[in-house]
């Protein structure tokens, strides 16, 4: 995609590109950001407090609403999935992985200073992991019992559904891979991030992080710390040019889970 495309491309979504790449990306206006936050923001919530207690009263047994808000929230991020590839094809007319891999910043960090890529500049993860992981020990907002996954693990009533439940456990692990990897951070550090410069300047990050913590209002008790991640993964997506950071840091927490969700299967 030439450098002239992008500006045809930008011009007809009524935006500038940011000439800070070789290819700028269109930028967003403040009101199409909005609109893309509710994209996958309200679905979320719809799936979350509406459909998955309406699912559950369908399903029978102790396992029911586990099964139906699993079920929902997997589905909300499938659709974020769905639709950033929809955005993308509209934006720049194919889904070629070399198109969308500089257009969702699915590359190797870059140095603002030099413009190296890769090297010693993947170091960045080791801070940044370390500090989401310390976050971890900050206080939280307690979450309700029965929303509370790490509750239901550590529960009989979870032991017994997880033990040699291969099906559920690929269903999580389905779920976690659109959350880290294919879903969240593809639209909210691959899709929105590279585009909120033009509207936001040197604070796209900031913005990000506030709006990628708001989001979670399928989860509200968990947005204060999902807001705090704007420090330790949007930023250094932003200052970098990679959403793979964002991705990286994120599945972290995805790999950890899905090794004590296996030992319960093998038990």
């Amino acid at each position: 995609m030439t450098a002239t495309t992008s500006r045809k491309a930008a011009s007809r979504q009524g935006a500038v590109p940011v000439e800070t790449e070789p290819n700028p990306l269109p930028q967003y206006s403040r009101r199409r950001i909005l609109g893309t936050w509710a994209v996958a923001a309200l679905p979320m919530a719809a799936l979350a407090w509406i459909v998955a207690p309406l699912l559950h009263s369908r399903l029978e047994g102790p396992s029911a609403w586990p099964r139906a808000i699993l079920l929902c929230l997997t589905a909300g991020m499938i659709w974020q999935f769905v639709f950033v590839m929809i955005a993308v094809c509209r934006e720049q007319g194919t889904l070629r992985w070399s198109v969308l891999k500089e257009a969702l910043w699915l590359r190797a960090p870059r140095s603002p200073r030099t413009g190296r890529r890769g090297g010693r500049l993947w170091w960045i993860l080791v801070p940044c992991i370390l500090l989401v992981a310390a976050k971890e020990a900050l206080p939280k907002i307690p979450a309700p019992v029965d929303r509370d996954q790490g509750l239901f693990l550590q529960s009989v009533a979870g032991q017994e559904f997880f033990a040699g439940n291969w099906l559920w456990f690929a269903v999580i692990v389905t779920m976690m891979i659109f959350n880290t990897v294919l879903g969240e951070e593809l639209l909210f550090r691959g899709l929105l991030l590279p585009r909120m410069r033009g509207a936001f300047g040197k604070w796209d990050w900031l913005v990000n992080g506030v709006l990628f913590g708001i989001y979670h209002l399928h989860l509200p008790w968990s947005i204060p710390a999902n807001t705090l991640d704007t420090f330790f993964i949007s930023w250094p997506a932003s200052r970098y040019r990679s959403a793979l950071i964002g991705i990286c840091v994120h599945s972290v927490q995805t790999v950890i889970f899905t090794g004590l969700l296996l030992a319960l299967v093998l038990r």
